[in-house]
């Protein structure tokens, strides 16, 4: 513990640099982990409209078709005698239909983090028919069909456009994880550097040390915890950095103006936290160990 206090103390500059690049580092590998869970929440929201739904009117109409109130039991019937149909029943592999209170349950899900989940009542979501189709690109033939059917307010279908989305969203995560990547080799070898400058400051000592018998491990352990320490203390800014973007980001900032988009709670990251910890600790541990095998003869 003596050992490591004075190398601590002899390489503060140094310290510093590898808590800052260990923080930056593992800052970028924690937004990409929020990215990859950001596209699976939102994945999870829209899995439904990457088919076709059939949205019924509800009490607040949204077209022509609906001025006559919300859809009636009889239009509900009419509605799946269509689904059943021998017209229609080629096209559709399953369908199911989604109730105003079950879509009410899978909203306050899904926007948990969001300020307007206490404000929605069941009454303003609509019921609808969720279709998966046997032929995606058959679309329009159910858009056609059923577009103007009494007790409709709209059919959507919205596998192109999110499509376009995840696949940018996929791309932004591949570039976190490429910088992320960069960052971390960059820790890794100033880590390296740090405890090889410092046991080459302390030469003397360890040749003391060899000479009155201490084992490898005893003289390489002070130099290891000095890297180890260091890449803690960064790993856990970074981790604080994390929840900073998630908590005040985007649970506040994007969630209060992106009313319609679910985002990630810090609850949800937390699992970001220990990953954080456990790659600062492995990466100063193998980085210090490598050097050490490498430069110091013991």
């Amino acid at each position: 513990m003596g050992e490591l206090g004075s190398g601590l103390r002899r390489n503060m500059t140094m310290v510093i640099s590898v808590i800052l690049v260990t923080f930056v580092s593992l800052t970028f590998v924690g937004a990409a982990g929020l990215l990859q869970m950001q596209i699976g929440q939102l994945k999870g929201f829209w899995y439904d409209k990457v088919q076709v739904t059939i949205y019924l009117c509800n009490d607040v109409p949204a077209n022509t078709n609906c001025v006559s109130g919300p859809v009636t039991e009889d239009q509900k019937a009419n509605i799946e005698g269509m689904l059943e149909s021998a017209a229609v029943k080629p096209y559709i592999e399953t369908w199911s239909f989604e109730s105003q209170d079950e879509a009410l349950a899978h909203f306050r899900e899904q926007f948990a983090n969001s300020p307007m989940v206490d404000s929605v009542e069941a009454a303003n979501l609509p019921s609808s028919f969720r279709i998966k189709l046997t032929d995606p690109e058959k679309y329009q033939i159910i858009n056609e069909t059923f577009s103007a059917t009494p007790g409709v307010d709209s059919v959507v279908d919205q596998r192109k456009v999110l499509e376009k989305l995840f696949s940018w969203m996929n791309i932004a995560t591949y570039v976190a994880i490429g910088v992320a990547a960069l960052m971390t080799v960059c820790a890794a070898l100033l880590i390296s550097t740090t405890i090889r400058l410092s046991a080459q400051s302390r030469t003397r000592e360890i040749e003391i040390m060899r000479l009155v018998g201490a084992s490898r491990t005893v003289i390489q352990l002070p130099f290891v915890l000095e890297g180890v320490i260091a890449a803690t203390v960064g790993a856990l800014l970074a981790s604080g950095a994390v929840w900073s973007i998630v908590h005040f980001f985007m649970g506040g900032y994007l969630a209060a103006s992106n009313s319609g988009t679910p985002f990630i709670s810090a609850s949800d990251a937390f699992v970001i936290y220990p990953v954080l910890i456990l790659l600062g600790v492995v990466l100063a541990g193998v980085a210090s160990a490598v050097s050490l095998r490498k430069n110091l003869k013991v």
